[in-house]
């Protein structure tokens, strides 16, 4: 079984756990600063993930870095040390985010921009997008891009929508090179 399916049967286990619990505000938040921290700590993720340390050296170093966090996100990290599958946890965290997103009418968006968008700019795209995507709202991570040299570019999910000057430079030249043939 891939690592991905494996990964959404957590994921999706947490989930129901969080429901019936009502903490799945509070499981989200911690699963969002686990993602971090598992990007900007590649030690930590190789510490994880090597076959020669103990289960019991993993589980204490996850105990002491997640000090203070819920019972249930905690047992769940160290029930995939004891299965070996901690080079998952990062994919059961997306799934998990991804899930609680989709059942609250959520999406995630990159929006690519020259300049840091202002808060006006921000609940603009949110509404239109928002409406777009039948979406309650949108969750926003604005990425700066020079390159793009004017407007936006938005990542939602597999789509992407390309309003910069860049892309759209980039669709007259392809026009003008196919009329050319």
């Amino acid at each position: 079984m891939s690592n991905e399916v494996v990964a959404k049967r957590y994921a999706v286990a947490l989930f129901q756990l969080g429901q019936e619990k009502s903490k799945l505000e509070t499981f989200e938040e911690e699963l969002r600063t686990i993602r971090e921290v598992f990007r900007n700590n590649k030690q930590l993720y190789s510490f994880l993930k090597h076959p020669r340390i103990k289960k019991d050296k993993k589980k204490q170093l996850l105990s002491e870095v997640f000090q203070g966090y819920s019972e249930e996100v905690t047992n769940t990290l160290e029930m995939t040390i004891d299965r070996h599958r901690e080079q998952m946890i990062p994919a059961m965290v997306d799934a998990f985010i991804e899930r609680n997103n989709e059942a609250r009418g959520i999406a995630e968006a990159e929006v690519y921009s020259v300049r840091a968008l202002g808060p006006d700019e921000e609940k603009m795209v949110q509404d239109v997008f928002s409406k777009k995507l039948n979406k309650q709202s949108l969750r926003i991570h604005n990425v700066i891009d020079p390159s793009l040299l004017g407007g936006i570019k938005l990542r939602i999910g597999n789509r992407i929508y390309d309003g910069s000057v860049s892309g759209k430079l980039e669709r007259i030249e392809r026009k003008l090179v196919s009329a050319n043939k």
